[in-house]
């Protein structure tokens, strides 16, 4: 009996000392409020300098280097005023401002939908999509935007890694809600990754370790984390030689796009996002070295140097920069990007504010000295796919005698470029044999609405009314689908001659059809050269 109410008393006697013994402290990185606004202000920075610095490249290499001579001066800085990769993410600090950090999504979709820049891509469908009444996360879908894959997320997340040092799932949190206005799956992928760079960057100066973390905030499996992967594993075979691990990086994901299938143009997050890790990786540290490999890999090259230069901001700081550059940057300091109240002073001070707010919010302390954050350990978002084995097949002109039926008054317009028409009941058809198709066509001041079957069912009603800030734009896809049963297909747009009110016609404009098979993106079987 006494051994048997020792047995009891023991465990209980264990159970009140545990119980009353003091919790282990939370892990917590601890950052001067000096250092830390002088880190953001060289993320900042960066993002400028390494924009303007490949400005002048942007897209004059498409499928191969760019070998010319790169000319590039401090006060070439002051250019990145009318850059999209800095005015856009400060639209939405401005929707935070305003309508706070909790704002929801479609807040930060309208008002960057309303700001008097011109947009491309992603943004632009996204934009078009917010006066169509598409809103997030639809806005971004691949259902609604045939761009969800490219790299307008990612040129615009920095902010949300600046405002959070060591903090990858917030980081997360804030980039699931503003990636998927625009984009989608490996859309999104590119700014969260690039937004993990930074929050790690604050903490670790060792290159290959941050691009490490930072894989850890996005799905393994997923397409953009495999080439980044590659990277690694390619300037691990060819550690002095770039162009090396470029050739075979191109050879193996230079084609790997649906925006700009058929094209050697490549504006997919994906190989523009390897191209920063490019830089980043046989940049050793170096920021000019950083910024001269990502843009010499060509494609999107402003917006990659901007992307690598700022991670290496993050770590040096502003102070930590060339002094002629330092002296650039505050030589414009209060100069305002377009179509915000926001200057680089301003960015500086309310990336600060937010990121203390952000590390109280989420378990860490700001004093006068310090800042002091709780640890975070990335987890990564799940995977989405936005076109699954979805190839690129042909590309099939509105005026080639193949696959096109049309009834009505079509005219031609643009010295055989499109085909118009206004008229209700005028129709145009295609019929191919595939598992997707994009109609292309152009969004003008005097467009106007038709309905769109696909296999004789009704999908939706289309308008091609575009005139913002005096921008219009062709060769917009203006209506696809994807994820069609393999065989063929007929699509029918029926005029309805009708139109929105600031419209100056009803016109439905289509220039050529792209169709798209299934297929494998990648060979399961591919091999680089040096693992054959």
């Amino acid at each position: 009996m006494k051994k048997y109410l020792l047995n009891l008393i023991l465990p209980a006697i264990a159970l009140v000392i545990v119980s009353c013994s003091p919790k282990p402290a939370a892990d917590f990185r601890t950052i001067s409020q000096e250092t830390l606004k002088d880190k953001i202000a060289g993320g900042w920075a960066g993002k400028m300098i390494g924009v303007t610095y490949g400005a002048p490249t942007e897209f004059k290499a498409q499928g191969k280097t760019f070998e010319d001579s790169i000319k590039w001066v401090p006060s070439d800085v002051k250019g990145s005023i009318w850059q999209d990769d800095i005015y856009v993410q400060l639209t939405f600090l401005m929707t935070m401002d305003r309508y706070g950090m909790d704002a929801p999504a479609k807040k930060f979709q309208e008002l960057f939908a309303k700001a008097g820049y011109h947009l491309w891509h992603a943004n632009v469908q996204a934009r078009k999509n917010y006066f169509d009444s598409i809103f997030p996360p639809q806005s971004g879908h691949p259902d609604y935007n045939l761009h969800t894959d490219d790299i307008d997320f990612q040129i615009e997340a920095d902010y949300i890694g600046f405002m959070c040092p060591g903090m990858p799932q917030t980081a997360n949190k804030i980039a699931d809600k503003i990636g998927h206005i625009m984009n989608y799956g490996d859309g999104v992928y590119g700014g969260v990754f690039v937004a993990a760079l930074y929050a790690e960057a604050y903490f670790e100066n060792d290159i290959p370790k941050i691009i490490d973390k930072a894989l850890l905030s996005i799905p393994a499996e997923s397409d953009y984390a495999k080439a980044v992967q590659d990277v690694k594993l390619l300037q691990q075979q060819y550690p002095s030689d770039w162009r090396a691990a470029w050739a075979e990086l191109e050879a193996k994901w230079g084609k790997v796009q649906i925006c700009g299938a058929g094209d050697t143009f490549n504006i997919d997050a994906k190989l523009n996002g390897a191209y920063i890790v490019m830089g980043l990786l046989y940049g050793e540290g170096d920021p000019v070295k950083t910024m001269e490999v990502s843009t010499r890999c060509g494609q999107d090259s402003d917006c990659n140097p901007s992307n690598a230069m700022a991670v290496l901001g993050v770590i040096k700081g502003l102070n930590g920069l060339d002094v002629a550059w330092q002296n650039a940057v505050k030589a414009m300091g209060d100069s305002i990007f377009i179509n915000t109240d926001y200057s680089f002073n301003k960015a500086v001070d309310k990336t600060l504010e937010y990121a203390q707010k952000l590390a109280v919010e989420n378990g860490g302390e700001s004093t006068s000295g310090d800042l002091k954050i709780k640890v975070q350990q990335p987890q990564p978002f799940a995977l989405e796919v936005a076109f699954p084995k979805l190839v690129f097949d042909k590309k099939v002109s509105v005026f080639a005698n193949e696959g096109w039926e049309i009834k009505g008054k079509w005219e031609t317009f643009g010295n055989n470029k499109s085909k118009f028409s206004s008229t209700a009941g005028d129709e145009i058809s295609f019929t191919f044999e595939g598992t997707g198709v994009s109609i292309v066509g152009n969004w003008f001041k005097d467009g106007g609405k038709a309905d769109v079957y696909v296999d004789g069912e009704l999908k939706r009603t289309i308008d091609c009314y575009f005139y913002f800030s005096k921008q219009q734009h062709d060769n917009m896809s203006i209506y696809h689908i994807t994820n069609l049963p393999e065989g063929k297909h007929t699509i029918k747009l029926v005029v309805k001659g009708e139109k929105r009110p600031e419209s100056e016609g009803a016109k439905v404009y289509v220039n050529e059809a792209i169709v798209f098979k299934t297929g494998d993106k990648i060979s399961d079987n591919y091999k680089f050269s040096f693992q054959k």
